[in-house]
C-alpha cells in the first residue's frame, strides 16, 4: 500500500473515531446521569416506604403487647374478684373476735394494694354519685325524692377497671 493510501485510511479511521467519540460523549454522558437519577429516585422511594412500614409495624406491635398485658391482667383480676367480694362481706359482718376482724381487714388491704400495683382501680360508685352506664350496671330501681335523677342509691358490688378498660361493672341500685 502506498503512503498516500495509508494516510487516507488513517485519516478516515481518525474521522470515524472522532465521530464515534463525539456520539459517545453526547449520548452516554447524558444517559447515565438520567439513569442514575431515576435509579436513585426509585431506590429512595422504596427506602422511604420500607421505613414507614417498619415504623407502623413497630407501633402496632407495641400496641398489641400492651393490649395482651392488659388482657392477661384482666383475666387474673377477674379470677380474684370473688375473693375481694367475700373479704368485703366478711368486713361488713358483725363479729366479737377483734383479732379475726383485724386479720380480714389486713388481708383486704393487702389485696387492694396488690390490685393497685397492677394499675387496677376501683370504679367510683358510692351512694349519691351520678349513674354512668359505661361503668355501672343498674340491677334495681327505686323512687326516692331525697335523691336526684340517675343517682346511685346503693352499691351491691364494686366495679374495677384497668386504664380505660372495665374489668367488671359496678352493680348498683339507681334512684328515680
Amino acid at each position: 500500500m502506498s503512503k498516500k493510501k495509508q494516510a487516507e485510511a488513517a485519516e478516515t479511521e481518525q474521522k470515524a473515531a472522532d465521530t464515534a467519540a463525539d456520539a459517545a460523549e453526547e449520548t452516554p454522558a447524558a444517559q447515565p446521569a438520567e439513569d442514575w437519577k431515576a435509579k436513585f429516585d426509585e431506590l429512595n422511594d422504596r427506602y422511604l416506604r420500607m421505613a414507614a412500614e417498619y415504623d407502623n409495624f413497630r407501633k402496632r406491635s407495641q400496641r398489641e403487647r400492651e393490649q395482651a398485658y392488659n388482657d392477661a391482667v384482666s383475666r387474673a383480676v377477674t379470677a380474684l374478684l370473688p375473693t375481694y367480694d367475700n373479704l368485703e362481706r366478711a368486713i361488713k359482718a358483725e363479729t366479737a373476735d377483734t383479732e379475726y376482724k383485724k386479720g380480714v381487714e389486713l388481708t383486704m388491704t393487702q389485696l387492694t394494694e396488690s390490685l393497685k400495683g397492677l394499675n387496677v382501680t376501683v370504679i367510683e360508685a358510692s351512694a349519691g354519685t351520678t349513674f354512668d352506664p359505661n361503668f355501672h350496671n343498674a340491677v334495681m330501681h327505686v323512687e326516692d325524692e331525697n335523691l336526684g335523677e340517675n343517682v346511685i342509691a346503693e352499691v351491691f358490688q364494686q366495679g374495677f377497671q384497668i386504664g380505660d378498660k372495665v374489668i367488671r361493672h359496678a352493680m348498683v341500685k339507681v334512684a328515680n
